[in-house]
């Protein structure tokens, strides 16, 4: 729905639903550019050149060394990725399927299954195996934008509320890992980095108070707040969802500050940032690997925690919720297609790599071996997710919309521009 086009009283479209809808291109430029990756990352002559060019430095030194594109990609664009997701999450929460508590309840609970259920897999799997306890964590998150784009593969065969669910479970087990690497991975945290991020943090809720509906002072703190959650040594994405938070909204108002902002972001994210990230991320040399490496306890720990952790954590803690009543399944939705987003939750790529990286500084052979069992368990994650839901049978329309509440009508909205915070 363009701007142009909404009439008054019309609920806005919401940007990044409606791309998680119907734009599967998308989510084929992203995997596209995942498997060009590994292309890269294995071609004699020319994994050089992309190693190389991913790790040149670029740009002043913030703190933490030389800025490689490497790291202005994964901290820089991509905070503007969780800023655009941010933005969505908000608009839920305050106008949308997560307007209540009672539909907040299963995202929260199925991210954190979704994240105990894969550690203690690992720690079983890696029990005998001395010196390997540190990388629990290592299958504890999704990688949203594999994940998504997966499901804007199977375009109508994952209802809207299913993508929305699977997003609001990737940020919210992405910010749970986030603050794992702040509490036991990061070496060293500044408080006083901290400190000025929570002050330009207030600064912004403080404007949103005040009736502020400009972009451009939220836009200017909002990059302030990244410097600082950069310096702080926190992973600077979570400054990209702490700032989408700030951002007004006018309820049922089309024009709104956020919905201005998730319009100019969503382009940009879908065919730029995303699809660089994937390109950036997925490259790993499997030079001398063999298949047996898959048996070692490091990678099989990883990719069993990965892919049977996520599904037994996220599918069982929503059946749990469901039959006990403390939670409604996602509108449109039946339990073949839950289990299959289930699965591609499993895929963990990003953070996981991440995090393996800090559980064994030093240790290449076994930040390799990480990455041998992120691959495994991803891909694996990804093709039975996407088979499942593939061949799953479709919730007759009727049926699924008794399970959604209907939004609340515009008359009973208030129209101020600051907006109820969530």
């Amino acid at each position: 729905m363009s701007a142009g086009g909404a009439e008054a009283g019309d609920k806005p479209e919401s940007v990044l639903r409606d791309f998680l809808k119907s734009e599967a291109a998308g989510g084929i430029l992203l995997i596209a550019a995942a498997a060009l990756a590994m292309l890269a990352a294995n071609l004699p002559g020319v994994s050089e050149a992309y190693f190389a060019a991913l790790h040149f430095a670029t740009g002043p030194e913030l703190g933490h060394g030389p800025m490689t594109v490497h790291l202005w990609i994964n901290d820089g664009l991509m905070a503007l990725f969780f800023l655009l997701v941010g933005l969505e999450i908000k608009r839920e929460l305050v106008d949308g399927q997560l307007a209540s508590w009672e539909r907040r309840r299963l995202p929260f609970v199925a991210a954190a299954a979704g994240m105990i259920v894969p550690a203690l897999i690992y720690l079983a799997v890696t029990r005998g195996s001395p010196g390997l306890g540190a990388g629990w964590a290592i299958p504890a998150a999704t990688d949203i934008a594999f994940a998504i784009g997966v499901l804007a593969l199977l375009g109508s065969r994952a209802p809207a509320s299913l993508k929305l669910f699977l997003t609001t479970v990737a940020i919210v087990d992405d910010m749970g890992a986030v603050a794992i690497i702040a509490l036991a991975y990061t070496a060293h945290i500044s408080l006083a980095a901290l400190a000025g991020a929570a002050v330009v943090l207030a600064a912004m809720l403080l404007l949103n108070r005040l009736g502020v509906v400009r972009l451009w002072p939220y836009l200017l703190l909002a990059v302030l707040l990244w410097v600082l959650v950069f310096l702080s040594g926190v992973h600077a994405t979570i400054a990209g969802v702490a700032a989408a938070m700030t951002i007004p909204i006018r309820e049922d108002e089309h024009r709104s500050p956020l919905h201005r902002l998730e319009h100019g972001l969503h382009p940009w994210s879908a065919y730029l940032i995303v699809p660089l990230f994937g390109f950036a991320n997925a490259g790993v040399s499997l030079t001398g690997v063999s298949p047996g490496v898959l048996l070692a306890p490091l990678p099989l720990g990883v990719a069993l925690g990965l892919f049977l952790g996520k599904q037994i954590g996220i599918f069982g803690s929503i059946w749990i919720a469901v039959k006990t009543g403390f939670a409604r399944r996602p509108g449109k939705a039946g339990w073949t297609q839950i289990y299959g987003v289930a699965l591609l939750a499993g895929i963990g790529f990003t953070m996981s790599l991440f995090i393996g990286g800090l559980a064994f500084p030093g240790r290449p052979e076994l930040v390799d071996e990480v990455k041998i069992g992120v691959l495994a368990g991803s891909i694996l994650s990804a093709l039975a997710g996407y088979l499942v839901l593939r061949f799953a049978p479709r919730r007759s329309l009727s049926i699924a919309t008794t399970q959604s509440a209907s939004p609340p009508s515009a008359s009973s909205e208030p129209t101020q521009p600051v907006d109820v915070q969530p």
